[in-house]
């Protein structure tokens, strides 16, 4: 159906902004600095729906201003403190915030919902909980040790389980912290595909009640990888080449030698660094050698800590090639006790990129936030406060809609 509808892109940049709705002759492309008040409100006042793609820690400066103008807001993001902070005044606007509104958050909880509804109501008993999301690299453009390229904000994938993590499994509470969080990550086997590994998502406990399932043994949701990245990622985390807070041990440091040198020296003398790369298995050796981090190349005055440093590496290393596929990979099972037999449904989403600009990761992100959008604008969603997509009358229409962009889950029962 065609409405007519037009559309502004803001972007720091304008250049990035028109190239994104070069396309279509309904968009504008307008340069934005979100963080000066009177140009975000001017294109927030003239909008109907405001869909914020900003970086999680700009999105409280929008939200104020949409719940000012009565603007319904849309983010793919978290719903944090300070965002929280604000639900008196979304429903006093009786406004709506729909966020975790793209993959994961986002897709991940409208296909267990959708399960979880539809079990509940054929009397099931679920008693197991696992939902596993990756990011990853398709097996064709698979050319690297990591086993894995980078399709999404490569600053939250050098601090990835910095946090720790906690879960429930088989009725007791884990807890793992930062170092513990790649040192052992359990497989599981994908439809079709390799075998991949996963290491637990912050804090799965939080959405036991927002799912329903509080009193369930198991309930984890996790992050997956191929399982040589587990193993190659947990060695630099034990050097520490993920700290973001050591800018003044490393004000002295010159070259990326001299940084993997003095990170090193946790574990010997002047021949740490040798001592501990030859002390690892030769698949690990072969992954941080393909990173270079010894390079006597001068490092960059911008990167001030650990994490900036690997970040830059990593950007460089591991980024998509000239005609690469990203690949995501959705998988929940879910164990559940019907007419007194205990079974479990695997419901496996896999979808590919067609090359490395028109990623499956933009797709499964920016496609939910379209729909929800459209069907909202349409008067199809009609709820008002702060949200999660996991009602039936958000989750059903754009799952249906994903479907027919060929983002389908496929389900097995065993």
């Amino acid at each position: 159906m065609l409405h007519g509808w037009n559309f502004v892109v803001a972007d720091a940049q304008l250049e990035i902004a028109e190239k994104k709705v070069k396309p279509f002759p309904l968009g504008k492309a307008v340069s934005l600095d979100v963080t000066k008040q009177e140009q975000r409100i001017a294109y927030i006042q003239e909008a109907d729906i405001i869909i914020s793609l900003l970086p999680p820690s700009l999105h409280i400066q929008v939200a104020r201003d949409c719940i000012r103008y009565k603007k319904n807001l849309l983010t793919a993001s978290y719903i944090d403190a300070p965002l929280r902070e604000l639900e008196k005044d979304i429903d006093e606007a009786d406004i709506l915030f729909l966020c975790e509104m793209g993959l994961d958050p986002g897709i991940d909880h409208m296909s267990a919902m959708e399960i979880i509804d539809r079990l509940k109501k054929d009397g099931a008993e679920i008693n197991s909980f696992i939902s596993h999301c990756g990011g990853l690299i398709a097996p064709e453009s698979d050319d690297n040790p990591w086993h894995y390229k980078i399709s999404w904000n490569p600053r939250n994938i050098v601090l990835a389980g910095s946090a720790g993590a906690i879960y429930k499994q088989n009725g007791t509470i884990v807890e793992k912290n930062y170092t513990e969080i790649f040192s052992h990550c359990e497989n599981i086997n994908v439809p079709n595909l390799n075998q991949y590994a996963w290491y637990p998502n912050r804090d799965s406990l939080s959405y036991m009640p927002i799912y329903q399932l509080e009193h369930i043994p198991t309930f984890i949701r996790t992050t997956l990888r191929h399982e040589d990245f587990c193993k190659g990622w947990n060695a630099l985390v034990q050097l520490g080449l993920t700290d973001p807070t050591d800018r003044d041990t490393l004000s002295e440091v010159k070259t990326f030698k001299e940084w993997i040198e003095l990170k090193a020296l946790r574990f010997g003398e002047k021949t740490a660094w040798a001592k501990y790369l030859t002390s690892l298995p030769e698949n690990i050796q072969s992954q941080i050698n393909y990173l270079k981090l010894d390079s006597n190349e001068s490092l960059p005055r911008n990167l001030m800590s650990s994490a900036d440093i690997l970040q830059h590496i990593i950007e460089k290393k591991l980024a998509l090639s000239h005609g690469d596929k990203d690949m995501i990979i959705m998988q929940h099972e879910i164990g559940y006790i019907l007419h007194n037999q205990n079974k479990t449904i695997t419901s496996t989403l896999i979808v590919k990129g067609d090359d490395e600009e028109h990623t499956a990761m933009a797709k499964t992100v920016g496609l939910p936030l379209g729909i929800a959008a459209k069907l909202i604008l349409e008067g199809k969603i009609k709820s008002t406060g702060l949200k999660i997509p996991i009602d039936p009358e958000i989750y059903e229409p754009v799952l249906m809609e994903l479907k027919l962009s060929g983002i389908t889950f496929h389900e097995t029962i065993s």
